[in-house]
């Protein structure tokens, strides 16, 4: 079965071109409208008078400030060859092909993200506390080994190992040391 569509968050457009967000019954700029839509929500915007939907313009509004803004993500070059397919045989087309081509970006940047973070762990701190601890445990081992060879060939009694910060602690003999015949 499929799943139900998410509900829109309904934003009303008045014509002194202000913005109402009904959901939280306040207006908001074209910045707060991008920021839902970066956040994950579905957003339709529509006329205040006649209810049509405004929602391709404003979207629209907002790539072109972005675009004008910072470092563009459109080409000339690119933005001509879209305004090429207006009109033509293939226009239907172009855009349904557009539409799975970044959804096919899309999930491709999730799986390596994934993947990444697997090989990575949730952060770099995290992979840096793996490595530290995988170093001291190799370090104890090695001095280990260096220590036992050398106390059995001395005839001496290797040294018990120093309690470090979180080691739980020992138990004591119940003698006290001291030798009963």
């Amino acid at each position: 079965m499929p799943m139900p569509k998410p509900k829109s968050r309904v934003i009303k457009k008045y014509p002194n071109r202000r913005l109402y967000d009904t959901e939280i019954s306040s207006y908001i700029t074209l910045e707060d409208v991008r920021q839902l839509i970066v956040d994950g929500e579905e957003v339709e915007v529509r006329d205040a008078k006649t209810g049509d939907d405004l929602s391709r313009s404003v979207l629209l509004q907002i790539i072109s400030e972005h675009e004008e803004k910072g470092t563009p993500m459109f080409s000339t070059k690119l933005l001509s060859q879209v305004i090429r397919f207006y009109g033509d045989s293939l226009q239907g087309f172009m855009g349904s092909y557009l539409e799975r081509s970044m959804q096919l970006f899309l999930d491709q940047q999730h799986q390596f993200r994934s993947q990444l973070n697997s090989m990575l762990g949730d952060t770099p701190w995290s992979m840096l506390n793996q490595l530290s601890e995988r170093n001291l445990d190799l370090w104890r081992n090695f001095q280990e080994g260096i220590i036992r060879p050398a106390a059995g060939a001395t005839g001496a009694k290797p040294a018990e190992h120093q309690p470090e910060p979180g080691d739980p602690p020992a138990s004591k003999p119940s003698n006290s040391g001291r030798r009963t015949r």
